[in-house]
């Protein structure tokens, strides 16, 4: 989804408007976008936004975005995009990762962006069209990501921020500066020509034009603020500040960080990025293996259900809650693999031992236990190592954090008090508070997280339950291995 939301100088979140992005599949494994379209969902929700608000344009301090990390938007001279913009659940690059590392190229330029490479990643996709579309470089002027290309329809502005340039997997995030020889030994060195600047996600860049003050209703000359990746703005979001915090986001992906004084180097994340509180670096862990997959088997599978609880003025949140609690005290030894958008190993995605006396209950309670299974994987990983945070509270946001009973599974699973703040939308949050700061509403970053974020539940984990669930997660680690390994699609 797309979405629009409104907050006040103390975070309070007044109203979101949300409109559909449609995904493209023009190839197995490949993942895309229309970007036009992208924009105009961000216009439409915008102007409805302000219209059922009844806010005047005059009274938006400010305009920030915030979008998905990695993936890549190809623009010309004249700002449109050269092709669709490719999202990063993408595959496509895993030909070019297994060339690269046949030449010995993975490691050592790992460690000089200080994160692993995976398929999605900018810098991989840009090496993958120079092999399949040369023709998409030879039409570019400039790389953005997916909130820079929304940025550059609202102002102008073509660049980017350190967080973004972080994910690209573009920059040493010690430095938030390309990594030129980089470039230049991938055989990448003409890209490196159409990369955008970077500059601090808290800076404003430009205001709005007068084209998009049309389209969106807001006031032609209102500041936008450049922004951070969603991976930072759902970890502003939620709070975190400190290294004896985690951010947890139960979306699309599997999303788990960690912050620390200088890049992790003894184990790889799968991210790194620049934070901006205090000069930290955020560390991430994570895979497709989230909520998508139960929101996934709503759409295909609870489809009508789910249709009529939301005319009842339910959401499919209750619903399954009541499925799941009916089933949570049974004995069952059901698994779910979160897999549908392509785990790590490319294993397959389905449950495993389901019967016929297993009801939708049972099945639910599986992919809600997958999916914390599957976070508690990353984030086995991502504390491992001299480096490695010692966290002592967990921060929940994403799908999952509208779930009671999901943020207790979730606790119960780690062995950590798990906690979720006041807002249904963190990616548009972490906007805000950047947008705030941007705009001189609070002094720096750590202020606004502390004024404009608020705790408002907290799960204690049960000793009884996380003995269950840590040998039932042992279990699905080891039959998740043997099925990656087994694994020969046709």
């Amino acid at each position: 989804m797309t979405k629009a939301a409104l907050f006040d100088a103390a975070g309070r979140e007044l109203a979101c408007e949300r409109r559909p992005n449609v995904m493209l599949f023009p190839k197995p494994g490949h993942t895309e976008r229309d970007p036009e379209a992208m924009w105009r969902a961000t216009a439409d929700a915008i102007a409805a936004l302000l219209e059922k608000t009844g806010t005047p344009a005059g009274d938006i301090a400010a305009v920030s975005p915030s979008g998905y990390g990695s993936g890549l938007y190809v623009v010309d001279h004249d700002g449109s995009a050269v092709r669709p913009g490719i999202v990063s659940t993408d595959m496509r690059g895993e030909s070019t990762i297994a060339a690269w590392q046949t030449k010995g190229f993975t490691q050592e330029n790992g460690r000089r962006i200080q994160q692993r490479f995976w398929p999605g990643q900018s810098l991989v996709l840009m090496a993958w069209l120079s092999e399949h579309e040369p023709g998409v470089l030879a039409r570019g002027a400039t790389v953005l990501m997916c909130k820079d290309f929304l940025r550059l329809r609202l102002c102008g502005d073509r660049s980017t921020d350190p967080t973004d340039g972080g994910i690209s997997g573009c920059i040493d995030v010690t430095r938030s500066a390309y990594v030129d020889d980089l470039f230049d030994e991938l055989g990448l060195s003409s890209w490196r020509k159409i990369m955008p600047p970077i500059g601090a996600s808290t800076d404003v860049v430009g205001k709005i034009s007068t084209a998009a003050a049309t389209q969106t209703g807001l006031r032609a000359g209102t500041p936008v603020v450049r922004g951070v990746v969603d991976v930072v703005a759902s970890s502003l979001a939620t709070g975190i500040v400190e290294p004896s915090q985690m951010s947890m986001v139960a979306g699309t992906f599997s999303i788990n960080s960690t912050l620390h004084t200088s890049p992790r180097l003894s184990t790889m994340p799968f991210l790194q990025m620049p934070y901006p509180v205090d000069g930290q670096i955020l560390a991430t862990e994570g895979a497709a293996t989230s909520a998508s997959n139960f929101e996934w088997f709503c759409r295909n599978v609870l489809d009508g259900e789910a249709a009529r609880a939301i005319a009842a003025g339910r959401s499919v949140y209750d619903v399954c809650n009541d499925h799941v609690d009916s089933a949570r005290d049974r004995t069952t030894d059901i698994l779910f693999f979160p897999f549908l958008f392509n785990g790590e190993g490319g294993g397959p995605a389905g449950f495993l031992g389901l019967k016929a006396s297993h009801g939708l209950g049972d099945m639910l309670r599986a992919i809600f236990e997958g999916v914390a299974f599957a976070h508690r994987h990353d984030i086995e990983r991502l504390l491992t190592g001299p480096d490695a945070a010692k966290p002592t509270i967990v921060r929940l946001a994403g799908g999952a954090s509208r779930s009671s009973i999901w943020a207790q599974m979730f606790a119960d699973v780690l062995g950590m008090p798990v906690e979720i703040t006041d807002s249904s939308e963190p990616g548009a949050r972490g906007a805000a508070i950047t947008a705030a700061v941007g705009v001189g509403l609070h002094a720096d970053m750590r202020t606004a997280v502390g004024k404009m974020v608020r705790v408002v539940h907290r799960y204690l984990p049960s000793v009884e339950r996380h003995c269950v669930y840590t040998a039932k997660y042992r279990r699905y680690v080891e039959l998740a291995g043997v099925l990656e390994k087994n694994w020969h699609p046709h």
